[in-house]
């Protein structure tokens, strides 16, 4: 495990091959997005103008959601970090973190999960919103990463085509439970009295 002796300024000063911890990862001091996925740090981009549209969007609808139903769930956007843990080996201690995330939305109704650095554990439902920088990890690592953690209900959007992927997790795997476009409704599987149009989700201002 590399050690971080002095003050990282720049993400040049690291190995991108080595892995990292959450301890490291707080002692950074550079203006770079990044995550780490089991130690490996994983470069952010810039959302667009239209990504951003979107998760605002969503994010409305949950924000008001849980106002009108006082319901004890919050909404966070990123960047908001959220610790992932072996809940067998780790004892949640900086050290022993090795995955950081930054996911578009995290919906958390555990409060004592959410602490000063962001969230400790598997948020209940996470929302990414696709890139052409991200979809791989997306797609494919996030998705091994927050079906590992539990997280109960995953959504992938796809703002060049309109949709959204919906996955919910049954004995510890995601099933897809539809694709919606953008004439659709979508419920949360978690919040089922919770309506959002994604015409308006989706449509450009």
């Amino acid at each position: 495990m590399k050690k971080i002796n002095s003050m990282v300024v720049s993400l040049s000063e690291l190995d991108l091959s080595k892995q990292y911890s959450y301890a490291d990862y707080l002692s950074w001091k550079f203006g770079e997005r990044i995550e780490l996925i089991k130690g490996y740090i994983r470069q952010m981009a810039a959302p667009n103008a239209y990504h951003q549209e979107i998760s605002i969007e969503l994010s409305t609808y949950f924000k008001n959601h849980f106002k009108a139903t006082q319901k004890p769930c919050k909404v966070f956007s990123a960047p908001f970090d959220v610790r992932l843990y072996n809940y067998a080996k780790s004892a949640a201690a900086d050290k022993d973190i090795y995955t950081v995330v930054q996911p578009d939305l995290s919906i958390i109704c555990d409060k004592s999960k959410i602490d000063t650095k962001g969230c400790l554990g598997a948020p209940d439902l996470i929302i990414e919103i696709l890139s052409e920088s991200n979809a791989k990890t997306d797609l494919k690592d996030k998705f091994q990463l927050y079906q590992e953690n539990g997280v109960q209900e995953y959504w992938i959007v796809f703002p060049s085509v309109r949709a959204v992927q919906k996955f919910l997790l049954s004995k510890e795997k995601y099933l897809m439970e539809k694709i919606y476009v953008e004439d659709d409704l979508i419920y949360p599987t978690l919040f089922p009295d919770l309506e959002i149009d994604l015409k308006q989700v989706f449509e450009e201002i």
